[in-house]
């Protein structure tokens, strides 16, 4: 046991901490690996982290540094990517293929990253092969430092819930079934926290197998944090007899407005509070269920959960709460347009969020991204945006621009799409550095598409039925449309973005639908500061290598030990800020 000297030594070094004023780091060390679950009542593998299914919830605040030792305990190379956090000028923790080497099997890396100047919920998954099909996903919780106040009375507790459509096939198989053009074809159904459903229909779920049940207290109000980490499906989240009041989605605080249900679609996070204001007669049904689909057909594929008060007098019972008419894209659109950014309120700054007039701002890119279904390019399958299915090279880009290896990549990434044949290339958007980016996504495939853009929370200004055109700009919102990372694009419709591109370095834009992303629907887009910017993260002393630079790697027979130490030695005193976090646990 260590001696008092220890822990007066640690007490005067967390003193000496708090007045420097130092950012908190935090440490973890994770295994992922293949456990077995039965989420559905039939034996599969999965993929879990430390064991867990899904994998621990990342509970931080904002501008804390995160360290992560990621163990790859699977049979294939492996990148875990943070969806939502912008890892401002360090885009070497992005964990895509474009910035990252794969972790190999039976290898490690540590990542080290800050959450700067953010507030909100986000969730992690695993970037590589199709694996978030297996799962290998967890949430991000960000809360906000203790000098800003919440813009509504602190909840009585978090709960955070996970919705995914879920397939008995292992990731290998789906995307084998992807590439041959069979397709992913209806789920075997939704899970809610990794569990399948209750059972609401005996005739068509099967009994004895779990489900989740979130217990609460009567009167008390909670903070439902909802993540869709699916494959493809877009779901309708609702809770029987309870309002959803939304107050965060993706780092912004909305306008708070009261929802019987919402559409969460692919990638998607939403925070609401729920207050538990029923007589507690029964149980009550939480649901996720298949959007724009065949309800009939789809009927198995519905994630049931149960909300039980304590003081609950029975089971839940009866028909589920309806949804939202199937195919009513409209009722979905006028939805999203009314999630609204909270202008008056603070967020990770004190000052509110809508200090920053984007709408003010002038565009000085503007790259309008045509989707379409799948199509064969050189005999395979393959998906497109602007006529360019992308293909990952064997030396990630930012590694390539570090080391300044020509013919790796192309700087042309057309502004619309070009009258030419559909082809596979690896060509990156050219960004300009402090410029404002107006992105329109025009989906001309049958199925919603969902896109999402690392580095950076983008504004959704605009969105509609049709074809967009310039004078489509007149129905923008410029004042307070919501700063998110993932976007619906409807069938048959538009939505408009726009970017402030003051974050450094190369980032994703990717289809967030597994199929449309897996088989090409991606770019980067690079941001060079053409100036010196010695705020920029630089190559981290732990990068691994690859492509044509493998034979600059190190071996990995070391890097099986937790390697957090070394990593972050370019903070000032390493050893003071571990006995400042030591010295908060002992406090604590």
């Amino acid at each position: 046991m260590p001696s008092s000297g220890f822990f007066n030594l640690v007490i005067l070094l967390c003193s000496l901490g708090v007045a420097l004023g130092g950012d908190p780091y935090v440490f973890f060390d994770w295994t992922v690996s293949y456990i077995t679950a039965s989420p559905l009542g039939v034996k599969q593998q999965v993929i879990g982290i430390n064991g867990e299914f899904p994998g621990p919830i990342l509970n931080v605040t904002t501008n804390w540094n995160v360290v992560i030792n990621v163990k790859n305990h699977l049979d294939e190379p492996l990148l875990l990517t943070w969806n939502g956090i912008q890892h401002r000028k360090n885009s070497w923790q992005d964990g895509v293929s474009g910035t990252n080497c794969p972790i190999q099997a039976g290898w490690n890396w540590t990542y080290e990253f800050q959450v700067k100047d953010q507030i909100g919920s986000f969730f992690y998954f695993p970037s590589l092969n199709f694996q978030r099909a297996s799962g290998g996903y967890g949430g991000i919780t960000i809360n906000n430092r203790a000098v800003i106040p919440l813009p509504f009375a602190v909840p009585d507790a978090d709960i955070t819930l996970f919705i995914t459509d879920w397939y008995t096939k292992s990731h290998k198989e789906l995307r084998k079934d992807v590439e041959s053009g069979t397709g992913l074809g209806i789920p075997d159904g939704v899970l809610i926290n990794g569990i399948g459903p209750f059972r609401f229909d005996e005739g068509l779920i099967k009994g004895g197998n779990p489900f989740l049940t979130v217990n609460v207290e009567q009167g008390k109000t909670y903070r439902f944090r909802v993540h869709n980490v699916g494959i493809s499906t877009s779901l309708n989240f609702r809770i029987q007899n309870h309002n959803l009041l939304l107050v965060e989605t993706e780092g912004s605080y909305t306008v708070q407005q009261n929802y019987a249900n919402m559409d969460i679609h692919v990638g998607q996070s939403f925070s609401f509070l729920v207050t538990m204001d029923q007589n507690a007669s029964s149980d009550y049904y939480i649901v996720a269920s298949p959007r724009f689909v065949n309800s009939s057909s789809w009927a198995r594929a519905t994630g049931v959960a149960i909300l039980h008060y304590s003081n609950s007098q029975g089971p839940a019972s009866g028909p589920l709460p309806d949804p939202p008419n199937d195919y009513d894209t409209y009722f979905s659109m006028n939805q999203a347009r009314s999630i609204r950014w909270n202008v008056s309120a603070g967020a990770a700054r004190p000052n509110p969020q809508g200090s920053f007039k984007y709408g003010e701002i002038t565009v000085t890119d503007v790259y309008v991204i045509l989707n379409r279904p799948p199509e064969l390019i050189n005999g395979k399958w393959r998906t497109t945006l602007n006529g360019i299915s992308y293909l990952p090279p064997s030396t990630p880009l930012k590694l390539a621009q570090q080391f300044n290896i020509s013919g790796v990549y192309k700087l042309d990434f057309p502004t619309k799409l070009m009258n030419r044949p559909a082809k596979v290339d690896t060509s990156l958007i050219n960004g300009t550095f402090k410029g404002f980016m107006e992105i329109i996504f025009q989906n001309n495939d049958t199925t919603v598409q969902n896109y999402h853009l690392d580095g950076y929370a983008f504004f959704v200004v605009g969105m509609d039925i049709g074809v967009w055109t310039e004078n489509s700009r007149s129905t923008y919102n410029k004042w307070d449309g919501v700063a998110r990372c993932t976007t619906q694009v409807f069938p048959g419709a538009w939505t408009a973005i726009l970017v402030p591109l003051d974050n450094s370095g190369i980032w994703n834009l990717r289809a967030q639908n597994l199929d449309s992303w897996y088989l090409g629907q991606e770019v980067y887009v690079s941001v060079v500061n053409t100036e010196i910017d010695q705020s920029e993260a630089p190559l981290p002393d732990n990068i691994i290598y690859c492509g044509l630079l493998s034979s600059l790697q190190k071996d990995q027979a070391q890097r099986v030990k937790f390697s957090s130490a070394p990593s972050i030695s370019r903070s000032s005193s390493t050893i003071l800020v571990m006995l400042i976090i030591a010295c908060g646990a002992f406090i604590g």
